[in-house]
């Protein structure tokens, strides 16, 4: 099968071209103006985007808390992705505790095998570090999975002590692996928490007190130091504050590799969605996530850093729990909510409607945030960009279409959206992913054709 798209507006992360894009066997084989072939697929795309397929290098699928789990598995996340214009993620498949690295990987194939509509891979979560641990960490990265991930916070759960992080930086160091933190200080969290319920602070609201910025900023320069001992690069997720960026930044003028990520959640909404200690509606718990929302102050350093090219790209953290039997599990006691938001479905809309059509970032600027930069940080070799011989994973998006974000379009699984009633700028209106085309008129068409994508940094 050979596809031609014709007349769009190509855009890459240093320019935005008029040409046709040629597809043959799942690969962009050609990329000129007026390419013909008789036998071909056409697809009309003039007046509209054509960008590469987005990558979400951070989602939590078909997660199980122990409690609960996720309301979006590996197949309605998926969906809701490709109708976003994401074409590839990478989920964390988590360690449990007396567990091997193996043990969590075969885990999380089966949640995701042939049941997935686009491609994926996985982070590892390491939680119990020990000589077996060190070894699988080789393993995985033989396995397609150079990427791992230790949380500073959760205290009796997945925090990892500071010594365990220096030795798996030592090692990483060593394989060439990359490994990223969730960089909040969980023996502060732990205490804030005890107290703000033995006082009678239960409601949502006290969420956000509990893990003030400093929380956040603490760890992050605490990260800086045990990494520069150990000589290894790092990876900063979801980061969400202003001091946290300047402790990188202050990292990386030493000399140190360090790659900082946001999200979508930390630039377009804030702290305000918590609302006051008297609050007794129970609607703030939508926005109980760790790290939680911040203020105005902490969206526009964030704004800053991407402009400045400070912060190298924008995934979700897509974790997603209904409020009805879930979030609401939480009622009485606010750290009981499930922590975590929807966003896979949002993200590439969200960066172009408050983005790219407030001026605060060029189009090229949000290509190279959502794909090409995580196809290039997280060894994603063959996805990312439109060039001749990466796989055709594209994105049509039609900017003259105008809504609002709402639970009553989304395709995620969830029973609320935390951007509802924000206006929405632009229509994925076509996907493609290896040259097939898998979303029409913004609706996922065919059966899932999803593959495990072996990633490497050589």
């Amino acid at each position: 099968m050979v596809t031609i798209i014709k007349n769009g507006k190509i855009v890459t992360k240093d320019s935005v071209f008029n040409s046709d894009i040629k597809i043959v066997d799942g690969k962009i084989s050609e990329i000129s103006p007026d390419i013909q072939c008789d036998d071909a697929q056409l697809v009309d795309a003039e007046g509209k985007y054509v960008l590469p397929g987005a990558i979400d290098s951070h989602t939590h699928l078909d997660l199980d808390t122990g409690i609960t789990k996720t309301a979006d598995d590996f197949t309605s996340g998926s969906k809701a992705a490709l109708v976003g214009g994401t074409t590839t993620f990478i989920d964390f498949a988590t360690q449990d505790k007396g567990a091997t690295l193996d043990d969590a990987l075969l885990v999380w194939n089966e949640k995701a095998d042939h049941k997935t509509y686009c491609d994926y891979g996985f982070h590892m979560a390491i939680t119990d570090w020990n000589e077996r641990t060190k070894a699988d960490m080789k393993k995985m990265i033989i396995a397609g999975i150079p990427t791992f991930k230790m949380y500073m916070a959760y205290k009796g759960s997945l925090q990892v002590d500071d010594a365990v992080i220096y030795e798996a930086l030592e090692e990483s160091a060593k394989i060439g692996a990359l490994v990223g933190f969730h960089c909040e200080n969980g023996d502060l969290i732990d205490a804030r928490v005890k107290e703000n319920i033995s006082q009678g602070h239960t409601g949502p609201y006290y969420h956000a007190q509990t893990r003030p910025s400093n929380v956040e900023s603490e760890a992050v320069n605490r990260l800086m130091t045990i990494s520069n001992l150990a000589g290894a690069p790092v990876w900063v997720v979801h980061l969400s504050t202003k001091e946290g960026l300047n402790f990188i930044r202050e990292a990386r003028i030493r000399g140190q590799e360090v790659v900082a990520e946001t999200c979508p959640q930390y630039l377009v909404l804030d702290v305000s969605k918590y609302g006051n200690p008297t609050d007794t509606n129970f609607d703030a718990a939508k926005y109980v996530m760790s790290p939680p929302l911040r203020d105005l102050e902490d969206q526009g350093a964030l704004w800053e850093g991407i402009a400045r090219h400070e912060i190298d790209f924008i995934s979700t953290d897509h974790c997603s729990f209904n409020m009805k039997g879930q979030k609401e599990l939480g009622r009485e006691d606010y750290s009981k909510i499930p922590n975590g938001g929807a966003g896979i479905e949002d993200r590439v809309l969200l960066l172009y409607t408050y983005g790219v059509c407030e001026d605060k970032i060029s189009i090229s600027d949000m290509v190279a945030l959502l794909c090409e930069n995580p196809a290039r940080k997280m060894g994603l070799n063959n996805k990312g960009s439109i060039e001749v011989g990466k796989d055709a994973d594209l994105v049509i998006l039609d900017p003259n279409h105008e809504d609002v974000f709402s639970v009553k379009t989304q395709t995620q699984h969830v029973d609320y959206n935390g951007y509802e009633g924000m206006r929405r700028k632009g229509k994925i209106e076509q996907v493609f992913l290896r040259g097939i085309q898998v979303v029409s008129n913004g609706k996922v068409v065919g059966e899932p054709k999803g593959k495990f994508v072996h990633r490497s940094f050589q």
